[in-house]
């Protein structure tokens, strides 16, 4: 499925500009929910400035408005972005995040064996000499190499990862693990986010025809610095 030139940029636009769910933009930016919800509350590795894709002529205000209209309905874009894909070499990592790459192969190496050293090369951007030297432990610095999680440093995406774990398991022929994370709270938080933006499109539809909405008192923080 075709996505945005610009998914995280593009899946920022839409949580502050729509009323469309975080499973609805996860879905059409090709981003996971959980990085989704990350962009909503702010806790994304930096700030995303928005990119509008109505503008971008990637999707139309109409198609948006069916969204927001149904929950179920899924987006299409108009047509995607040219997409630029590597013919060789590793994946490129921005100077900041390079330093973190030892850390990301060693968590993928213990929590997830089966995922051959190509793969991983090919996930986190780095060399096979590498990843040999950290899994038979002779790398220069494997002292203070501490596993940590590649999304969580930002080497890839969770859709990335989840396909190249399931991969690995289909050719070693073993069940790949189900994401547990969210197991419990899952269906409560899709329909607790469906509500709140049903609410919200239809408050601004009601604002629209003429209606106005009753004033909410808000109580400021006495010892909030501006």
């Amino acid at each position: 499925m075709a996505q945005p030139l610009m998914p995280h940029a593009t899946a920022s636009w839409m949580v502050d500009n729509t009323a469309l769910s975080f499973e609805q933009i996860a879905e059409f930016c090709g981003l996971h929910i959980l990085e989704v919800q990350a962009i909503a509350d702010d806790t994304a590795a930096t700030k995303l400035t928005g990119r509008d894709p109505i503008r971008a002529h990637e999707v139309t205000q109409e198609e948006i408005d069916k969204g927001s209209a149904d929950p179920n309905y899924r987006l299409k874009m108009l047509k995607g972005p040219e997409q630029v894909r590597r013919t060789k070499g590793p994946r490129y990592t921005p100077v900041s995040k390079r330093q973190d790459k030892p850390d990301g192969i060693a968590w993928i190496i213990r929590n997830h064996p089966e995922i051959t050293d190509g793969a991983i090369g090919l996930l986190i951007g780095t060399t096979r000499t590498t990843i040999a030297a950290i899994r038979d432990r002779s790398h220069w610095n494997i002292a203070n190499i501490t596993p940590k999680d590649p999304v969580t440093l930002g080497l890839t995406t969770q859709r990335e990862l989840d396909a190249a774990v399931a991969k690995a398991a289909k050719a070693a022929g073993i069940e790949a693990p189900t994401d547990t994370r969210l197991e419990g709270d899952r269906e409560a938080l899709i329909e607790q986010l469906r509500a709140e933006r049903t609410q919200a499109a239809a408050d601004a539809q009601f604002v629209a025809e003429g209606g106005v909405l009753p004033v909410k008192t808000v109580f400021e923080d006495p010892f909030k610095r501006y």
